[in-house]
Protein backbone atom coordinates (compact mmCIF):
# COMPACT_ATOMS: atom_id res chain seq x y z
CA UNK A 1 0.00 0.00 0.00
CA UNK A 2 3.23 2.14 0.89
CA UNK A 3 4.69 1.45 -2.70
CA UNK A 4 1.38 2.94 -4.59
CA UNK A 5 1.12 5.81 -2.08
CA UNK A 6 4.51 6.78 -3.10
CA UNK A 7 4.45 5.58 -6.91
CA UNK A 8 1.62 8.08 -7.20
CA UNK A 9 3.08 10.73 -5.38
CA UNK A 10 6.04 10.81 -7.77
CA UNK A 11 4.18 10.32 -10.69
CA UNK A 12 2.37 13.40 -9.75
CA UNK A 13 5.65 15.68 -8.49
CA UNK A 14 7.15 14.86 -11.94
CA UNK A 15 3.80 15.29 -14.28
CA UNK A 16 3.49 18.55 -12.01
CA UNK A 17 7.38 19.57 -12.74
CA UNK A 18 7.17 18.72 -16.26
CA UNK A 19 4.28 21.22 -16.84
CA UNK A 20 6.20 23.59 -15.21
CA UNK A 21 9.52 23.14 -17.02
CA UNK A 22 7.16 23.25 -20.36
CA UNK A 23 5.60 26.51 -19.12
CA UNK A 24 9.81 27.74 -19.10
CA UNK A 25 10.49 26.49 -22.27
CA UNK A 26 7.92 28.23 -24.19
CA UNK A 27 9.02 31.47 -22.35
CA UNK A 28 12.57 31.07 -23.21
CA UNK A 29 11.42 29.82 -26.83
CA UNK A 30 8.86 33.21 -26.71
CA UNK A 31 12.15 35.85 -25.72
CA UNK A 32 14.26 34.28 -28.51
CA UNK A 33 10.90 34.14 -31.24
CA UNK A 34 11.05 38.22 -30.46
CA UNK A 35 14.60 38.89 -30.40
CA UNK A 36 14.83 37.73 -34.02
CA UNK A 37 11.22 38.74 -35.01
CA UNK A 38 12.43 40.69 -38.36
CA UNK A 39 11.72 44.07 -38.95
CA UNK A 40 8.89 45.40 -41.02
CA UNK A 41 7.39 48.30 -43.09
CA UNK A 42 5.56 48.32 -46.43
CA UNK A 43 5.78 50.41 -49.00
CA UNK A 44 2.88 51.42 -51.94
CA UNK A 45 4.66 50.01 -54.95
CA UNK A 46 4.78 46.79 -56.66
CA UNK A 47 6.63 43.46 -55.29
CA UNK A 48 9.56 44.14 -58.39
CA UNK A 49 9.69 47.68 -57.95
CA UNK A 50 10.22 47.18 -54.05
CA UNK A 51 12.85 44.71 -55.09
CA UNK A 52 14.59 46.73 -56.89
CA UNK A 53 14.86 49.63 -54.38
CA UNK A 54 16.01 47.16 -51.82
CA UNK A 55 18.44 46.07 -53.91
CA UNK A 56 19.64 49.40 -54.13
CA UNK A 57 19.53 50.88 -50.65
CA UNK A 58 21.82 47.91 -50.13
CA UNK A 59 24.39 48.33 -52.30
CA UNK A 60 24.01 52.16 -51.39
CA UNK A 61 24.87 50.88 -47.75
CA UNK A 62 28.06 48.39 -48.96
CA UNK A 63 25.88 45.17 -49.07
CA UNK A 64 27.37 42.72 -51.42
CA UNK A 65 24.19 40.52 -53.03
CA UNK A 66 24.41 36.64 -52.02
CA UNK A 67 21.03 35.19 -53.46
CA UNK A 68 17.18 36.06 -54.24
CA UNK A 69 15.54 37.91 -56.72
CA UNK A 70 11.98 39.48 -57.48
CA UNK A 71 10.25 36.33 -58.24
CA UNK A 72 11.06 34.40 -54.88
CA UNK A 73 10.50 37.46 -53.02
CA UNK A 74 14.21 37.67 -51.16
CA UNK A 75 16.76 39.31 -51.37
CA UNK A 76 20.29 38.31 -49.19
CA UNK A 77 23.02 40.19 -48.42
CA UNK A 78 26.41 40.86 -46.67
CA UNK A 79 28.49 43.40 -45.91
CA UNK A 80 32.48 43.21 -46.26
CA UNK A 81 34.63 41.68 -43.40
CA UNK A 82 35.97 44.17 -41.16
CA UNK A 83 38.60 43.49 -38.08
CA UNK A 84 36.39 42.96 -35.08
CA UNK A 85 36.89 44.04 -31.43
CA UNK A 86 39.56 41.71 -30.51
CA UNK A 87 42.98 41.36 -32.16
CA UNK A 88 42.59 38.30 -34.95
CA UNK A 89 38.86 38.70 -34.42
CA UNK A 90 36.55 38.99 -38.22
CA UNK A 91 33.03 41.12 -38.07
CA UNK A 92 30.14 41.07 -41.24
CA UNK A 93 26.78 41.72 -40.98
CA UNK A 94 24.06 39.74 -42.55
CA UNK A 95 20.71 41.25 -44.39
CA UNK A 96 17.98 39.05 -44.93
CA UNK A 97 15.44 40.29 -46.66
CA UNK A 98 11.72 38.98 -47.62
CA UNK A 99 9.12 40.49 -49.68
CA UNK A 100 5.49 39.60 -50.03
CA UNK A 101 2.13 41.48 -50.91
CA UNK A 102 0.93 43.45 -48.14
CA UNK A 103 -2.63 43.13 -47.31
CA UNK A 104 -3.81 46.83 -47.69
CA UNK A 105 -2.22 46.77 -51.25
CA UNK A 106 1.73 47.29 -51.66
CA UNK A 107 5.01 45.47 -50.43
CA UNK A 108 5.81 44.32 -47.20
CA UNK A 109 9.14 44.44 -46.47
CA UNK A 110 10.57 42.56 -43.61
CA UNK A 111 14.25 42.69 -42.69
CA UNK A 112 16.55 40.85 -40.20
CA UNK A 113 20.26 41.80 -39.25
CA UNK A 114 22.97 39.48 -38.09
CA UNK A 115 26.08 39.93 -36.59
CA UNK A 116 28.64 37.25 -37.38
CA UNK A 117 31.75 37.47 -35.67
CA UNK A 118 34.34 35.02 -35.88
CA UNK A 119 36.26 35.14 -32.96
CA UNK A 120 40.38 34.06 -33.70
CA UNK A 121 40.07 33.76 -37.55
CA UNK A 122 43.40 32.97 -37.40
CA UNK A 123 43.56 29.75 -36.15
CA UNK A 124 39.70 28.49 -36.22
CA UNK A 125 38.99 29.96 -39.81
CA UNK A 126 34.76 29.12 -39.87
CA UNK A 127 33.75 29.04 -36.75
CA UNK A 128 32.07 32.11 -36.41
CA UNK A 129 28.41 32.87 -33.84
CA UNK A 130 25.52 34.84 -35.19
CA UNK A 131 23.47 37.12 -33.45
CA UNK A 132 20.68 39.06 -34.35
CA UNK A 133 21.06 42.81 -34.27
CA UNK A 134 18.01 44.41 -32.63
CA UNK A 135 18.72 48.13 -31.44
CA UNK A 136 21.03 49.70 -34.32
CA UNK A 137 20.32 52.39 -36.85
CA UNK A 138 20.92 49.65 -39.58
CA UNK A 139 16.99 49.06 -39.87
CA UNK A 140 15.92 52.93 -40.19
CA UNK A 141 18.95 53.59 -42.82
CA UNK A 142 17.88 50.95 -44.78
CA UNK A 143 13.72 51.21 -44.32
CA UNK A 144 14.84 55.13 -45.28
CA UNK A 145 16.93 54.67 -48.26
CA UNK A 146 14.48 52.23 -49.84
CA UNK A 147 11.86 55.10 -49.64
CA UNK A 148 14.20 57.50 -51.33
CA UNK A 149 15.26 55.39 -54.38
CA UNK A 150 11.08 54.19 -54.75
CA UNK A 151 10.11 58.07 -54.57
CA UNK A 152 13.41 58.84 -56.84
CA UNK A 153 11.99 60.25 -60.44
CA UNK A 154 12.24 57.52 -62.82
CA UNK A 155 14.73 58.60 -65.78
Amino acid sequence: MKSIALASGVFLLAVTGCESFSDATTTVREKFAAREAPRSRTYASDQRTTYDAVRTAATQMDYRFVRGGPAQGEFEAVSRVGSGEQTGSARQLSLKVKLEKALEGGTAVNVRITEIIEADSSNRAGLATETPLRDTPQYEVFFRRVGEVLAAPKP
